[in-house]
C-alpha cells in the first residue's frame, strides 16, 4: 500500500512538472523576445561591475521577475512559482538598499499573485482568459482614490518609522503596485495601466538609489523591461481584445 502511495505521489509530481514547462509553451512570440532581449542586458550588467552576492542574487531575481510577468502577460498560471522565487531575491534587494516599501511590495505581490494562483491553480489558469473585466466608473473611482490614500499613509509611516531614504518615492512604487495586484487578483484588464505607471515608478526609484549608491543597476534595468512588457500587453497580451482577437478569443464586455 505504501509503495502504491508513493508511485502516485512520484507520477503527480512528475505531472505537476510537465504541467509547469507546458507553461512556458505557446505565449505571444514578443514576450519570448523581451525575455531574451532582458537576459542580454542583465547578463552585460552583471559580467560589467563586481559580482557581489547582492548582484548575483538581483541577477536571479530579475531573470525569474521578468518570466513572471510575462507569464501573467500570457495570462499563465506558472507565475505563481516564478512570482514567490523572485520576490524572496527582491526583498534581499530591498533591504539592503533601506527601500522597506519595496519590500511590502513584493509580501502584497506573494498574497495577492502568487499564492492564490498557487491555490487555485487550474482555476485561475484555466479560467483567467474567459472570466476578465474591465472598468466601471465606480471601479475608476475606487482605485484611483485608493492609490492615493495608500501612498500618502504608506510614505508618512515609512518616513518616520524607518531610516528609509526616499520614503514618498518608495510609497509611490508602492501604491501603484499594491493596487495593481489587487486588480490582477480580480481579474481587471485595467491593472495594466497601473502595472505602466508601476514600472515608471520603480524605475525612479531604483534609478535613484543606484545613483545614491545603495543598489545594483540591474534592478534599475528589470523596471525597464517591466514598463517594455506593460506597454507590450496593450497589443499581445489575452488581457485586453486586440491581443484576444489574435488568439481568437472572445471580446471583454
Amino acid at each position: 500500500m505504501d509503495n502504491t502511495v508513493a508511485t502516485k505521489e512520484k507520477h503527480n509530481l512528475i505531472t505537476y512538472f510537465k504541467w509547469l514547462v507546458q507553461q512556458v509553451k505557446g505565449w505571444p512570440q514578443q514576450n519570448y523576445y523581451l525575455f531574451w532581449f532582458s537576459m542580454g542586458l542583465q547578463i552585460m550588467t552583471l559580467v560589467s561591475n563586481p559580482i557581489t552576492p547582492l548582484a548575483f542574487i538581483t541577477f536571479i531575481g530579475t531573470t525569474l521577475g521578468v518570466l513572471c510577468i510575462l507569464s501573467i502577460n500570457a495570462a499563465k498560471a506558472v507565475n505563481g512559482w516564478l512570482g514567490i522565487l523572485s520576490s524572496i531575491c527582491f526583498i534581499y534587494a530591498g533591504w539592503t538598499a533601506k527601500n522597506y516599501l519595496s519590500i511590502f511590495e513584493q509580501l502584497a505581490y506573494i498574497a495577492t499573485l502568487d499564492l492564490p494562483v498557487l491555490l487555485a491553480v487550474k482555476a485561475w489558469n484555466d479560467d483567467t482568459v474567459n472570466n476578465l473585466r474591465k472598468f466601471g466608473a465606480k471601479q475608476w473611482v475606487i482605485s484611483i482614490a485608493g492609490t492615493i490614500v495608500v501612498y500618502l499613509i504608506s510614505g508618512w509611516l515609512i518616513g518616520h518609522l524607518t531610516n528609509d531614504p526616499r520614503p514618498y518615492v518608495d510609497a509611490l512604487s508602492f501604491s501603484v503596485s499594491l493596487t495593481a495586484g489587487i486588480m490582477c487578483f480580480m481579474r481587471y484588464s485595467n491593472q495594466y495601466f497601473w502595472w505602466l505607471f508601476s514600472g515608471i515608478f520603480q524605475l525612479i526609484l531604483w534609478g535613484i538609489t543606484f545613483s545614491q549608491g545603495d543598489a545594483t543597476l540591474a534592478m534599475a534595468v528589470n523596471s525597464a523591461v517591466y514598463v517594455v512588457n506593460d506597454i507590450l500587453a496593450f497589443t499581445v497580451s489575452p488581457w485586453f481584445n486586440k491581443g484576444r482577437k489574435r488568439q481568437g478569443l472572445d471580446e471583454i464586455k
